[in-house]
């Protein structure tokens, strides 16, 4: 005779929950979080922070322009030539290793970076920074996933689109700041004990499931490869650089992309996640995302030059004029990302990219001397259809992956946002040099017409198109589902 296991007796014959399966309890989760916000706020602001100290940089170790401008380029071009292959690595040896590895080696490299002596020490010491930037971006949304509860991932999302967006923003302003009362080198040694007390706190992340592939060192390779010229080709034409010299990057960009998409499409594991790109949210979330940082990358670009030259503002003005902006999306974010729990992504990023679409072209209608509210307001509305559009998105991205693809995921949407950083930063250039003084007023309708046509492929999201299920019809993507 079998007596029957109350609910009680049950619980206690049942094993426990792993590590991270549906969320860190409180306090660690609180922990875990801020050690997510404090690695990932460096990597982005040295994204940016370094090109407000470019002339003095070079000034100070004798160095032309054009060499001192490989201080910025090449820790972009590290992190996105290794984001994929080390969000490969987290998927197979967890991402809180990845994690701790790529935070250890950033903020090694920041104290390199503030005792190099010649342009080379620093540039090499920057592409070291870069591959420790990359370890922390490359499995920062997959920590997430596991640190927060499944019904809470876009309030958690929400939180981390803040953090990115606004130390993405503050980086010009926050380096003025720093060079105003100290050299350039404290732009690099005010990370190291950031960093050593973000290191202290990596023990709060959770442990995440071990794959059982191995890894690819030749799809890494090819990846590699691929980003990278396709980065070089993107600058080059920004920069109007000679027409061969563009036609042969892009073509060996083309042939090694090609090389690697036929090699991923035959592994079970593929590094390029070509497996979840054929997901329709989850390639229509990273393409949002890619036009997103394009329309932003573009605009932040721009401004800046429209403020100064065409309105007569100073740089400081400037940048009090461009608050607006930060400041609303770190508003709107987070309540965005409790909205992304219960609502469609389609709708709410077609609704934030429609405003942050509106915003950019009241930017682009601006009189010739508007008053300073008048600018102030059209910085708001971008940041606010920014903010909306960001959180529910990203958490799109991250909630078509499997739980244990996440780090493929989570490298797809930093390479979509450096992606689009890139090209639109080109596209602004290209602008320049094709327009002259109007390239300004251009550059930001044409990020307006991309914030507007990525709101129509948003909303395409809205409509399921796979097959209906027992005589059940179609209908919309749920929340759910996103």
């Amino acid at each position: 005779m079998t007596v029957p296991i109350g609910n009680a007796a049950r619980a206690r014959t049942l094993p426990p929950p792993r590590d991270g399966e549906d969320g860190l309890p409180m306090p660690r989760r609180l922990w875990a979080m801020l050690t997510v916000g404090l690695a990932i706020a460096m990597a982005v602001l040295d994204s940016s922070i370094a090109n407000v100290a470019l002339p003095t940089i070079a000034g100070d170790m004798a160095a032309s322009p054009a060499t001192a401008v490989w201080i910025v380029n090449a820790y972009q071009l590290a992190i996105t030539m290794t984001l994929l292959p080390l969000a490969g690595i987290g998927d197979l040896y967890e991402y809180r290793r990845v994690y701790r590895v790529g935070l250890a080696v950033f903020t090694v490299a920041s104290l390199a970076c503030a005792l190099s002596h010649s342009i080379i020490e620093l540039t090499a010491a920057r592409v070291l920074q870069g591959l420790g930037a990359a370890g922390i971006m490359s499995v920062n949304a997959a920590l997430i996933r596991f640190i927060y509860p499944r019904a809470q991932l876009g309030r958690a999302i929400g939180i981390n689109a803040v953090t990115v967006s606004i130390s993405a923003a503050l980086g010009p302003t926050i380096a003025a700041m720093v060079l105003s009362v100290a050299s350039w080198q404290w732009l690099f040694a005010i990370n190291v004990p950031i960093g050593i007390a973000a290191l202290l706190s990596v023990r709060s992340l959770p442990v995440t499931p071990r794959g059982k592939h191995r890894f690819d060192a030749i799809s890494a390779l090819l990846s590699a490869a691929t980003f990278g010229l396709l980065i070089t080709t993107i600058d080059a034409i920004g920069h109007r650089q000679s027409l061969a010299i563009i036609i042969a990057e892009a073509l060996a960009a083309i042939l090694v992309g090609t090389v690697l998409v036929w090699r991923e499409t035959h592994r079970a594991w593929p590094l390029l996640p070509v497996d979840l790109l054929r997901g329709r949210m989850f390639s229509l979330s990273v393409g949002t995302s890619v036009c997103s940082f394009v329309a932003q990358s573009m605009s932040y670009v721009a401004l800046p030059f429209y403020m100064q030259h065409s309105l007569g503002r100073s740089a400081v003005e400037t940048g009090l004029l461009m608050t607006p902006w930060p400041l609303m999306t770190a508003v709107t974010a987070p309540i965005a990302g409790r909205l992304a729990d219960r609502y469609s992504a389609g709708i709410l990023g077609g609704i934030g990219l429609a405003v942050f679409g509106t915003g950019l072209s009241l930017l682009a209608l601006l009189p010739s001397h508007p008053s300073a509210a008048s600018i102030a307001c059209r910085m708001a509305v971008c940041g606010f259809g920014f903010g909306l559009f960001q959180s529910p998105n990203n958490r799109a991205i991250i909630n078509a992956a499997p739980r244990e693809r996440s780090g493929g995921a989570s490298g797809m949407l930093g390479t979509a946002r450096l992606l689009g950083q890139t090209v639109g930063a080109a596209l602004v250039g290209l602008t320049f040099g094709l327009t002259g003084q109007a390239g300004t007023g251009v550059a930001l309708a044409v990020a307006a017409g991309i914030a507007l046509v990525a709101a129509s492929v948003s909303c395409l999201r809205l409509v399921d198109t796979r097959p209906p299920i027992a005589g059940k019809p179609a209908t919309g993507t749920s929340a759910a589902d996103n």
